[in-house]
């Protein structure tokens, strides 16, 4: 009888601690050590545009100016300023050196200017799918996990849509044999509608196809005459969509996600976005396709070097505002 007892005793105490155990296990990280980040925070180069227009920051520096200044590890690049380096295997091994050095991740490759994927005319899409591979190749070296492309093309939204499919499909197929993903950021014209952007991805159903939802750009334009500051501000607005509501569409298929920032209030509010409200719905969206980073892209400075009136902060102060909030959405 004795043994018995023993023996209930002993099967009540490890139940009791399997109990414990259990219990644990959905109790905050923080009890037990420090919680992971949702994401991690990254630094878009057009926060510096102002600087690296003229000719103030070289794109090979950006990544260093990151990292000492701001204390951030981890950029984001614009292909524009890049010149006509991107095959340049001397300039890439030199920008590859600097952020390993520096201890910097390389994200991804913010690429324009390099023709419609949804163009009607087949040999006009076709060679924006061609012109976009320098891209896919230079992202690879750098360690890079995609490259964040523009869907646009002529025609209804339909025609664009079958069109992209063809065109961004191609691409996309061009990234995976390269292990680069190719995401589509709502900009400017028909992608800045997130279901019809949902709508094409689904279509295009690949796993290296994606997303970088920005907070700022739903806003669908007509097509600028000219891609110029003076042409996006004279494009005429079409519809304007609901960034809370986009956002929240386009999270599942997300591979990144871009903060940008305008203007902030005394207390260090971004008043064009507000992120007590938007975060809890990057951070709930997050899915398997997620890469890791939020990435800053404050347009302030560029604002100001095209002659704004309204009162932005310079661009290293309106970077460390946007990081701000950042950091305290990782809470």
């Amino acid at each position: 009888m004795e043994n018995l007892a023993q023996n209930h005793t002993s099967r009540r105490e490890f139940m009791g601690q399997l109990g414990l155990l259990t219990a644990a296990s959905f109790l905050p990280t923080t009890i037990f050590g420090a919680a992971k980040p949702h994401f991690e925070i990254s630094l878009a180069e057009f926060s510096l545009a102002g600087s690296l227009f003229s000719g103030k920051l070289k794109n090979m520096d950006f990544p260093a100016k990151a990292k000492n200044d701001f204390g951030i590890n981890a950029v984001e690049y614009v292909s524009m300023f890049w010149a006509d380096k991107a095959k340049d295997q001397a300039y890439l091994n030199e920008l590859k050196q600097r952020t390993t050095d520096l201890g910097v991740r390389n994200v991804l490759i913010m690429v324009d200017a390099e023709g419609d994927l949804g163009a009607s005319d087949a040999s006009l899409r076709q060679k924006a799918v061609e012109n976009h591979y320098k891209w896919v190749d230079a992202a690879k070296f750098l360690g890079c996990h995609s490259i964040r492309v523009n869907m646009d093309g002529d025609g209804t939204p339909e025609e664009i849509m079958k069109a992209g499919v063809d065109g961004y499909g191609k691409l996309v197929e061009y990234g995976q044999k390269a292990g680069i993903g190719v995401i589509i950021e709502n900009h400017i014209t028909i992608s800045t509608n997130p279901d019809w952007l949902v709508a094409l991805l689904k279509q295009v159903n690949n796993p290296y196809a994606g997303c970088l939802p920005d907070f700022g750009n739903f806003i669908q334009r007509e097509k600028p005459k000219a891609m110029t500051m003076e042409g996006f501000r004279d494009a005429k607005v079409i519809h304007e969509y609901d960034k809370y509501d986009g956002v929240k569409k386009l999270m599942p298929f997300a591979k990144g996600v871009s903060a940008k920032t305008h203007f902030f209030d005394e207390n260090g509010a971004c008043t064009d976005t507000d992120f007590d409200k938007m975060m809890p719905i990057v951070n709930k969206g997050l899915s398997k396709n997620f890469k890791g980073f939020v990435g800053i892209e404050y347009e302030g400075g560029f604002m100001k070097m095209m002659g704004a009136k309204e009162n932005y902060l310079d661009e290293d102060a309106g970077i460390r505002a946007t990081k701000a909030l950042l950091e305290k959405a990782r809470i």
